[in-house]
């Protein structure tokens, strides 16, 4: 399949991907601003906008947008992360266009009503209770504040209570104003659609967007090798234990994935194998790698009791010093490339991992890349490549450790 790009005069760009098989399609109306582009007294604004979005315009009632969508056999959603904003919806074929329709609707004339504003701010207060009274969601937002510390990257997405409940529709108005400009807008479109059809709806909502903004990567985080504990009335230690990764454009990409696949990425990870399978110390235990413009992270999570937490550690520890030491095996290392292609390839025969794919490389890399090109990239890495990664990144020096739970070593 091959994917068609368009350029609209003020910027917008719009990605479509005909599948003529399905009868389906999915899309998605991204902006690339995330909460690393938020001011100081804007902690929280990125994803409250996303909220605010579904809340009403001049056209369509909340109710209605979510009518418009769902009342027709479609789904509707969205979500912030620290670099990008995605409004996006599944849809049958034949109504791609009113899916079109009511994403820029939402993004273009959101009435940012002050009452609903002031409901919906609350509604994000309790978001962030919610994630607080849940350990084992808190300490990975927690671990990257710890590691990060006042870095753009190191920010809260939900923001905090005390910045949330402050905002203004004048400030809403002013952020949107500076980073919800053409050159950040992207539409993109996964499915039995026409890329004509697709780019004329796109030029009658999107064509008009104002241009003009400035973007920029800030410097690289250096994270801050720590022991942060939070002592919590809770039955198990929930941890991460963690260092810096990689960004996008790091030629240590693939390499990451690798290693991050092989150390805790499945059920026959090293991690998983070693902690839970073998030892029964865990229910859950495993890895992943978090990459962004600037930089990245590396993270192993899970949770365990207190009295076996010391033993977690030294595994963890252990299988650290191991394959920064001596890699993988020739087998391992070929299996878990494979199972990282092989997830590559399956997650594109649904239309939401191909929209989410051809995005992703237009936002990161401005262009397209073909699944060729990435399968032949991790195929071509070495067990080399992998001692050198992990030797540097997880000696004891760059780690760090964040832990809620019933502990006597709270350190905050």
């Amino acid at each position: 399949m091959s994917i068609h790009k368009f350029v609209l005069d003020n910027g917008v760009r719009v990605l479509v991907e005909p599948v003529g098989y399905v009868q389906s399609a999915a899309i998605g109306l991204w902006c690339a601003t995330g909460s690393r582009h938020e001011h100081q007294n804007e902690a929280g604004i990125t994803h409250l906008i996303e909220h605010m979005l579904f809340k009403g315009t001049s056209r369509r009632t909340a109710k209605e947008i979510a009518e418009s969508i769902e009342g027709r056999g479609g789904s509707l959603n969205a979500f912030t992360d620290k670099e990008s904003t995605c409004y996006y919806c599944r849809v049958l074929a034949d109504d791609a266009v009113n899916g079109i329709d009511v994403l820029t609707d939402m993004m273009l004339d959101s009435l940012m009503d002050p009452e609903e504003l002031q409901r919906e701010e609350r509604v994000v207060l309790e978001e962030i209770k919610r994630s607080e009274d849940e350990p084992s969601d808190h300490v990975h937002e927690l671990h990257l504040q710890k590691r990060w510390g006042d870095h753009p990257l190191g920010k809260p997405i939900a923001g905090t209570p005390e910045s949330v409940s402050g905002f203004t529709r004048e400030d809403i108005r002013k952020y949107m104003d500076r980073r919800y400009r053409a050159e950040n807008v992207l539409l993109a479109v996964a499915g039995n659609v026409d890329p004509e059809t697709i780019r004329r709806a796109a030029e009658d909502s999107l064509g008009k967007l104002p241009h003009t903004t400035t973007n920029s990567q800030p410097e690289r985080p250096h994270g801050i090798a720590q022991y942060t504990g939070v002592a919590k009335d809770v039955e198990q230690v929930h941890f991460c234990i963690g260092s810096d990764g990689v960004s996008y454009y790091d030629d240590d990409l693939y390499t990451m994935a690798v290693l991050d696949a092989a150390l805790g990425g499945s059920m026959s990870s090293r991690l998983f194998q070693e902690i839970r399978e073998k030892r029964g110390l865990v229910y859950a235990i495993g890895s992943y790698s978090l990459t962004y413009g600037a930089g990245g992270a590396f993270t192993v999570y899970g949770g365990t009791s207190p009295t076996t937490w010391p033993q977690v550690q030294e595994l963890t520890r252990a299988e650290f010093d191991k394959v920064s030491r001596a890699g993988l095996a020739q087998g391992e290392l070929e299996r878990t490339k494979r199972n990282i292609c092989g997830n590559i390839v399956l997650a594109l025969e649904g239309m939401s991992g191909r929209m989410m794919r051809m995005s992703r490389n237009e936002i990161n890399f401005q262009r397209e890349i073909p699944i060729e090109e990435t399968l032949g990239k991790i195929n071509a890495v070495t067990n080399e490549k992998i001692v050198a990664l992990a030797s540097s990144i997880l000696s004891p020096k760059l780690v760090s450790t964040t832990v809620i739970g019933p502990m006597a070593e709270a350190t905050d």
